[in-house]
């Protein structure tokens, strides 16, 4: 790999060994401030609906602006606004800083991602985001169990420490990362289509790998939204939480790089298939956890495998799938299949464990799962096996390496 895909990496597992808020903002709600689960479903939500504003401007910036440019202004103000809301009381403010907060956070995504397009070799992208996803789940794994102790006493540090995180992943990349937006066709002498949000949204196979992908992401982010809820109504402490969830980093560290090796050049049609029913009766089996963290741990292990086959092949299609002078407003748009449904997720969580219980939210799961994986399935037959498909017309995906 370059070495510049090395410091983007590093720069990701430092933003991640700081993560507080995307794990404990629910038990924070419920738990500290003493607010109900469908209120902590609409703050969730307003964090959601910030990542969507954000999708689209972020993936603009970092086709114009720039990689690097973008990255620095979403970390700088993620830190400060992820500060601020340690702060705020209130319904109404910490409503409005979550909001604040979803924005900065999810800025930088179409950034990092369209970055590691451009810096690594198209035939080693899957195990290159592989490699950032094991990343992000190192991170994770070691900041969940210790954020489950910490909030125990302060949830005010957890906020202040994932602040000054992101800051240092700010300082990172200004100082190692340098600017790999690929030149613009004029400049190149090439006779190249452009390229606007509207292209991306009139190409009907992307999107419908983004549709697919909102599917899956309603049922992933029930880990964070319905999860930590369902476990404190059966008795389970933050810590409790903190160590079942930390399951789904520690599995993803250990199987993430012997699982793409295994995985990196089979149909991704099956394997994309297959990850979404693992989800999706993943979540469903949570249904009889019943009191038992074992139980619950082990229904992490089943939708964790299905995030460690879904994640780099789905990032390999999606690449695949977007013309170079284009990928920072792609992969935006691409974004916004979890930003959406980090909208639309917990407010339907905390709606359904509130209104028909967990049972009814787990086996909904389980259906979205099933119909997750008939979409790929029809999309991914008439896909062609292998080389460019860009379906911008006039556009191609580079067939030579990048250079390191």
């Amino acid at each position: 790999m370059p070495r510049d895909f090395w410091w983007l990496w590093t720069s990701t597992l430092v933003n991640r060994l700081g993560a507080f808020v995307s794990v404990f903002l629910a038990l924070y709600l419920t738990v500290d401030q003493g607010y109900s689960a469908s209120y902590a479903g609409l703050v969730a939500a307003l964090h959601g609906l910030g990542s969507v504003v954000s999708s689209i401007g972020g993936g603009v910036l970092a086709d114009r602006l720039g990689r690097r440019p973008t990255l620095l202004i979403a970390q700088t103000s993620t830190a400060v606004s992820v500060a601020v809301l340690g702060f705020v009381r209130g319904p109404v403010a910490i409503a409005a800083v979550a909001f604040v907060v979803g924005m900065a956070v999810n800025a930088s995504r179409p950034a990092v991602q369209a970055m590691m397009a451009d810096i690594v070799a198209p035939e080693d992208r899957v195990r290159a985001f592989a490699l950032n996803y094991w990343a992000i789940n190192l991170g994770f794994a070691i900041s969940s169990a210790a954020a489950g102790f910490i909030a125990q006493y302060s949830y005010l540090i957890g906020f202040l420490g994932e602040a000054s995180m992101t800051l240092l992943c700010a300082i990172l990349v200004f100082i190692k990362l340098p600017e790999s937006r690929p030149a613009a066709p004029e400049a190149t002498g090439k006779d190249e289509p452009a390229i606007s949000v509207g292209t991306v949204l009139r190409d009907g196979r992307y999107m419908s790998v983004v549709g697919l992908s909102f599917l899956l992401a309603l049922i992933f982010l029930q880990s964070s939204v319905a999860l930590p809820v369902a476990m404190a109504k059966d008795g389970f402490s933050t810590t409790d939480y903190g160590m079942a969830i930390a399951v789904n980093g520690v599995l993803i560290v250990a199987l993430q790089i012997p699982v793409t090796r295994f995985i990196e050049h089979r149909d991704p049609g099956r394997l994309l298939v297959i990850s979404a029913l693992l989800g999706g009766y993943g979540f469903g089996l949570t249904a009889f956890a019943g009191g038992s963290l074992a139980a619950y741990m082990l229904t992490v292990c089943v939708w964790s495998l299905a995030e460690i086959v879904n994640s780099p092949t789905q990032m390999g299609l999606v690449v695949r799938l977007s013309p170079v002078h284009g990928r920072g407003r792609y992969q935006g748009v691409y974004s916004l299949s979890w930003s959406g449904a980090a909208l639309v997720a917990p407010l339907a969580g905390g709606a359904v464990l509130d209104g028909y219980g967990a049972d009814v939210l787990w086996g909904g799961c389980a259906v979205v799962g099933t119909v997750a994986g008939v979409g790929y399935w029809l999309l991914m037959r008439g896909l062609p096996a292998g080389g460019s498909t860009a379906s911008v017309p006039g556009v191609r995906e580079e067939v030579e390496p990048a250079s390191a």
